[in-house]
């Protein structure tokens, strides 16, 4: 796992210099928005290999009042290793106009289809537990070039992989047990790739700062500070435009 964990760490260090590479251009324009993101998790457990999991997303600007996204996404996982889970899935999402300047160009409401493969790796160093999570994505996202439409017409394929690095740190004692809090952070990065990919390589960023509580080995929740940086994947008004988002983010999970 150590090994694991050095590799890991050069590929975060590659993407955050292109994360700044990206954050170095004088030529772009950006926004601000309130967040509240909302989601549940669950795993349920068919045996000691196989598992099933499932979750929803609830994404809102303004903390509550508007949409933003909502976000649908089950998968199967197989543990490799004690430390290693795989997971294969679907997703679906369903992206809003919301903003000062929507993510379409024609602000059209638009969904997106997404098979994904994905493997976590935990990685304990003392009290420490850290882990490392590298996800894939084959996204069919929809779209109209008609700057009249109110919906989309078509799907365009896209290429996306994504690493998340995370750290928790229990408030009693070495390991977190029932009945105990915890502190988590993590940031996870999104690389766009392929023919398709158009101003976005850098894709997006998410930074998030929680305090947790552990009931049981069935039950945890967690909550605290969101940051989403997003790039757009057109230029607005001839410049590359980036969504800074921040806000609230409460996370509730179910193992079964």
């Amino acid at each position: 796992m150590k090994k694991a964990f050095s590799i890991s760490s050069i590929i975060l260090i590659a993407l955050l210099f292109i994360n700044q590479r990206a954050f170095s251009q004088n030529d772009r324009d950006s926004e601000n928005n309130q967040i509240g993101w909302y989601a549940f998790f669950m795993n349920y457990k068919l045996d000691d290999k196989w598992s099933v999991h499932g979750e929803f997303q609830w994404r809102r600007i303004d903390i509550v009042s508007a949409p933003q996204q909502n976000l649908y996404r089950t998968g199967i996982n197989y543990k490799l290793h004690p430390q290693v889970v795989a997971r294969v899935g679907y997703a679906f999402a369903d992206t809003f106009n919301y903003g000062t300047e929507p993510l379409a160009g024609n602000a059209i409401r638009f969904p997106e289809h997404r098979i994904y493969q994905m493997i976590t790796i935990t990685n304990p160093i003392g009290k420490l537990g850290l882990s490392h999570r590298f996800m894939l994505e084959q996204r069919w996202v929809g779209r109209s070039l008609d700057p009249n439409a109110t919906s989309h017409d078509e799907y365009v394929y896209m290429n996306r992989m994504r690493y998340m690095f995370r750290m928790d740190i229990p408030l009693k004692g070495n390991t977190l047990d029932n009945h105990e809090p915890y502190l988590a952070f993590y940031d996870e990065i999104f690389i766009g790739f392929g023919k398709n990919v158009n101003q976005n390589v850098f894709d997006q960023n998410r930074i998030g700062l929680l305090a947790g509580y552990r009931f049981s080995e069935t039950a945890r929740i967690e909550g605290g500070y969101l940051n989403q940086t997003v790039q757009f994947g057109r230029l607005v008004n001839g410049r590359n435009y980036f969504q800074f988002n921040q806000g609230l983010i409460i996370m509730t999970y179910l193992n079964f």
